[in-house]
């Protein structure tokens, strides 16, 4: 299904992208959210906060933030994890996990922050359309530093340091890297992978992004990225062993240290981007775009529309 992938060893910027692969589409909308929003959890008895920092984001079926980014240079992403396991009700504060990424981006300024912030916590998983999406969040922060976060059994476990730079989906984190070591290129016999299963993109990546020229400039950094996505994308009407079809419908690439948020749809031949530099802050307003509109091409930063109402989540 998905895959993130965070380069922070150039010299240019810091920049991570991820693949968005499901069933259908997942009518993705760009928001720019500002600081000062109240919001909660999307479950009774969840946290509630206040935004501290503005965000542009994705949301998927307008039901919660799956990828974005704040203006301290913070990303996050949300990938599929079947084998998530959030446990039963306690006393501890609860979020569900359709809201979990936007509280990250709202609340923390790096992902030692983010980390320290959720120590204690239980997420709960939120049904969408009938369908519980059990996920885990990868995070990385203009300082080059990454974590990826998955519930297993009721707590949250959290591999945090700038290796850990690549994230699929299931098996956990932990079989992921023991799956590594089978391939020549980490220790083992055997040759690297080519397949669209989650072990195979995640060893893949891994090993691309170990080999990445130094880019020239931003438009390079930014490139390298897409084409690493595009590397472990899944074509349409490609079948997993169980027949089933996942493609890839969208990619999307958070550049930290430019604080641009750049978005290719497999419906496009081009990439848009928006920065927060030059969107219209809309005086404080939510505000909102289909990044996948007919048309749409490089800069679409004053394509925005304020909400005009109640956020859908």
């Amino acid at each position: 299904m998905c895959t993130r992938i965070f380069w922070s060893t150039n010299e240019i910027a810091k920049v991570a992208s991820r693949t968005m692969d499901w069933v259908v589409s997942d009518e993705p909308r760009m928001w720019s959210l500002p600081a000062g929003q109240h919001r909660s959890g999307g479950v009774p008895g969840a946290i509630e906060w206040e935004s501290r920092y503005p965000s542009l984001v994705l949301s998927m079926f307008e039901s919660g933030t799956v990828d974005g980014m704040n203006d301290q240079g913070l990303g996050m992403h949300l990938l599929y994890l079947e084998g998530a396991g959030f446990g039963s009700p306690d006393d501890r504060e609860v979020i569900g996990n359709t809201h979990w990424g936007q509280w990250v981006l709202d609340s923390f300024t790096t992902v030692a922050e983010a980390i320290e912030g959720m120590s204690g916590m239980r997420v709960t998983s939120v049904p969408v359309r009938g369908q519980d999406l059990h996920c885990h969040m990868s995070i990385e922060d203009v300082h080059g530093d990454s974590a990826i976060v998955e519930p297993v059994d009721g707590r949250l476990v959290i591999h945090h340091g700038p290796q850990f730079a690549v994230m699929a989906n299931d098996p956990t984190f932990d079989e992921q890297l023991e799956n590594l070591k089978h391939y020549s290129p980490f220790g083992g016999d055997r040759p690297l992978p080519g397949g669209i299963l989650s072990l195979d993109r995640f060893v893949r990546a891994t090993y691309f992004l170990e080999h990445l020229p130094p880019p020239g400039d931003l438009a390079e950094a930014v490139a390298g990225v897409v084409r690493l996505a595009g590397n472990v994308a899944c074509p349409p009407g490609a079948p997993y062993d169980d027949f089933s079809v996942y493609p890839t419908w969208w990619t999307s690439v958070v550049d930290l240290t430019n604080l641009t948020y750049y978005f290719w749809s497999r419906r496009s031949p081009s990439l848009v981007w928006a920065s927060f530099a030059d969107v219209d802050p809309g005086a404080g307003q939510a505000m909102v775009l289909d990044p996948e509109a007919p048309g749409l091409v490089g800069d679409i930063s004053d394509r925005f529309a304020p909400v005009g109402g109640p956020l859908p989540y």
